[in-house]
């Protein structure tokens, strides 16, 4: 058995791991780069032929793990696609959202370029269309938790709750070969405990080799990090200042996140009413998909819905699916709060509204997830004078602030908390989805600590089991 890294490998995003036996080929995710210095790798020629893949797993459903799906079916892949049945809802929003976003952007930067007179290096198509988007979604089907699926004869898969998104997973893999049994454990990306809507990680049954995310390998999260208070501080100062909150949110999970905290917020009385867009048909999409998958919500949310409270519905909150809603936002006086994506500004609506407010010394940018290396979310943040937004030279006057605990990948601590967890413990642990000095950083310290074969393999190492 080999494994073949084809993305996410010394870099956060772009997962996407080949697994090949005697018999058959099998992807985990399928996910599309967003860090600006590795954007270009989404127009690579695969090193494998797609119709050669016999299915593809996923673990969930960000874009930096499903969105290049689209490109992969409609470059010759024609086997099925597996997922637990909220992230197969979700990741058919997200692909249609993706394709149409892609082909919205291409229409855009050609009009541009032929007034600038420039030339895009990939031409104008679009790296996928809707109608390759359906197709992967036509693709898609869904597999429970904690059940082991027999692929082939001889391969078995099993998702186990992660905790990270809804309907996100780890899945455990079974290979027999040769007489003996093999064992791959995917980690996904794990969340953390005691976080609001989901239930808490589980740590699935141990594996002879461990593949595991780092985002945040090198680092630990504030202890117990008040997100509901430094929330409300925000609020209230931009509220005071006359300015807009403006909120780059991720549509999956960190939108659901915030409703949940602005619902407590607003019932203890600790922020004022106050109009929130959600600006984005996807986030929109998304929030009805957390509605129908009740049945992983954890104790304390089950509790809020028997009381008659939805934590996705609050006072004040408007949806803003077409254009000119989106646009009418922009002309409403005093304070509001926009939520938007995309979450790390590298498309979307979010764009819009931070060359609206970035100038704006009264308004706020509330960061609230991890921004990669090289997208303008983490730019921003870096703390520049001016900003190109959409091709404007923009100052940075706004106020521009950040709340980490809203984080939704588990820790260093809280890696290794639930890799203790796995029983028998792995004799090999390969690192991946994260930077790569925080991945090389995460895999010597888990060889000291742990004794195990510790190693973060590059972009399309092939190694073998």
């Amino acid at each position: 058995m080999k494994l073949t890294f084809l993305g996410a490998a010394r870099n956060v995003t772009g997962s996407c791991t080949l697994i090949e036996t005697n018999d058959h080929r099998i992807l985990i995710d399928c996910g599309y780069f967003q860090e600006r210095k590795f954007q270009d790798r989404n127009w690579d020629d695969f090193p494998v032929d797609p119709a050669s893949i016999d299915l593809i797993l996923m673990t969930h459903a960000h874009l930096d793990h499903c969105g290049l799906l689209p490109r992969w079916v409609a470059k010759g892949f024609r086997g099925d696609i597996l997922a637990t049945s909220a992230t197969k809802d979700i990741i058919a929003i997200i692909l249609r959202d993706s394709a149409r976003i892609q082909q919205e952007d291409m229409r855009q930067k050609q009009k541009r370029h032929l007034r600038q007179g420039k030339k895009a290096r990939f031409g104008y198509d679009p790296l996928y269309t809707v109608d390759d988007a359906e197709h992967a979604i036509g693709a898609l089907r869904a597999v429970p938790f904690y059940e082991a699926i027999e692929l082939f004869k001889g391969v078995r898969a099993c998702w186990y709750e992660a905790g990270h998104i809804l309907g996100a997973g780890s899945i455990r893999l079974e290979v027999e070969e040769a007489g003996t049994t093999k064992s791959v454990l995917f980690s996904g990306d794990i969340g953390r405990s005691d976080m609001p809507l989901l239930r808490d990680p589980t740590s699935p049954p141990g594996a002879d080799t461990l593949v595991i995310e780092s985002t945040y390998g090198n680092r630990t999260h504030a202890p117990k990090e008040d997100i509901p208070g430094q929330l409300a501080d925000i609020i209230n100062s931009t509220h005071e200042m006359g300015g807009n909150l403006i909120i780059p949110s991720f549509a999956v999970e960190r939108t659901q996140d915030l409703f949940y905290h602005f619902t407590e917020l607003l019932s203890a009385k600790r922020i004022p009413h106050t109009m929130v867009f959600l600006d984005s048909p996807m986030a929109v999409r998304v929030t009805d998909v957390f509605r129908k998958h009740k049945e992983l919500f954890d104790d304390e949310t089950m509790a809020l819905l028997e009381s008659g409270h939805h934590p996705c519905n609050f006072s004040g909150l408007k949806m803003a699916k077409s254009r000119d809603q989106s646009k009418a936002i922009n002309q409403i006086k005093g304070t509001i709060c926009v939520i938007a994506g995309s979450g790390m500004c590298t498309g979307g609506r979010i764009k819009h509204h931070l060359l609206s407010n970035i100038s704006r010394e009264e308004s706020t940018i509330l960061f609230v997830g991890y921004q990669a290396e090289g997208t303008l979310g983490r730019h921003i943040l870096s703390g520049p004078e001016e900003v190109r937004i959409m091709g404007q030279m923009c100052p940075v006057k706004a106020r521009i602030a950040q709340i980490n605990g809203f984080s939704g990948h588990a820790d260093q601590t809280e890696l290794k908390h639930w890799m203790s967890g796995l029983d028998p413990q792995p004799q090999k642990i390969l690192i991946n989805h994260g930077e790569e000095k925080v991945a090389m950083g995460f895999a010597s310290d888990l060889a000291e600590e742990t004794g195990a074969e510790c190693y973060a393999p590059e972009y399309r190492e092939t190694l073998e089991l």
